[in-house]
């Protein structure tokens, strides 16, 4: 007996509007980038007249004076450091937090879920003025760790959902299997668990990367000190008291944001496998 497979073929209007639907879907997120990378290449003047446009005239050295100056690279490095911390920290905490709620029987552990998740409901900026009076009393103001533990502890709602919901769709047989040979829950979580779940850590790896990446108003309130600065402040630098230099503006920015893009493209197949991994059961 062979199986046969079926396919749906899609009418001639139903393919034509999902070819225009995602060319205008496409159209939305390309056509700022393009203009934001093709701003870096032009000057003040041309870029008031024509901001969507190709530069009449392609100013490399917006581009060349930001790569080659020590400023960019200071902040490279502080962004990179607070981003790989807080996904370090967020990856770590969440995982061992979803598999226990994931696996552990114990009182009042829908509630204690329930409780990182209320987290989701409220941006940072409605808590920054007690967060701001915590860190103080913490004395770490004007300290990478004063960015990186509330961006951990702000991530830490979506994350916990997102390995629970993973954990939870891992086979049971293995789970009863691992515990009659004998291994218990930190063994089983650190050989078993955690090696089978890596598109869900790539995931949660990625979205935490990018939000500590494109983090303002923490660093904003936490820091002082220009040395200390993450990317996102530094664009403050092309400010000035009657202008702004909006050409290099846009040249810092997409040279900012074309690390996380790239990582996001070569991250893409895991991403989507840790997104959709408990779509099937719940």
């Amino acid at each position: 007996m062979t199986d046969q497979s079926t396919s749906i073929r899609m009418g001639a209007g139903t393919r034509l509007y999902l070819y225009v639907s995602l060319t205008l879907v496409a159209a939305l997120v390309l056509v700022p980038l393009l203009a934001t990378a093709l701003g870096g290449f032009k000057s003040l003047g041309e870029l008031r007249v024509n901001p969507f446009g190709l530069p009449s005239k392609w100013l490399w050295s917006n581009y060349l004076d930001i790569l080659f100056g020590d400023r960019y690279w200071r902040q490279m490095v502080n962004s990179l450091f607070i981003a790989v911390m807080t996904v370090f920290l967020t990856v770590v905490v969440s995982a061992m937090a979803a598999f226990t709620l994931a696996h552990v029987k114990f009182f009042g552990a829908n509630h204690l879920l329930n409780y990182f998740l209320i987290g989701l409901m409220f941006p940072v900026a409605t808590a920054i003025l007690p967060l701001f009076i915590r860190i103080r009393d913490l004395g770490l103001l004007d300290t990478y760790w004063g960015v990186i533990l509330p961006q951990v502890a702000f991530g830490l709602g979506m994350s916990i959902l997102l390995f629970r919901n993973y954990f939870r769709n891992l086979p049971e047989e293995l789970f009863q299997a691992a515990f009659v040979d004998g291994c218990g829950y930190i063994r089983f979580f650190w050989h078993i668990s955690l090696p089978l779940s890596r598109p869900i850590i790539a995931t949660v790896s990625i979205i935490s990367f990018v939000n500590s990446w494109n983090s303002y108003i923490v660093p904003l309130i936490m820091l002082n000190t220009e040395t200390k600065y993450p990317w996102p402040l530094g664009i403050m630098v092309y400010r000035g008291e009657f202008g702004t230099q909006w050409q290099l503006v846009l040249a810092f920015i997409t040279l900012t944001i074309l690390p996380t893009v790239i990582v996001f493209f070569l991250a893409q197949k895991h991403i989507i496998a840790g997104l959709t991994a408990g779509a099937v059961k719940g």
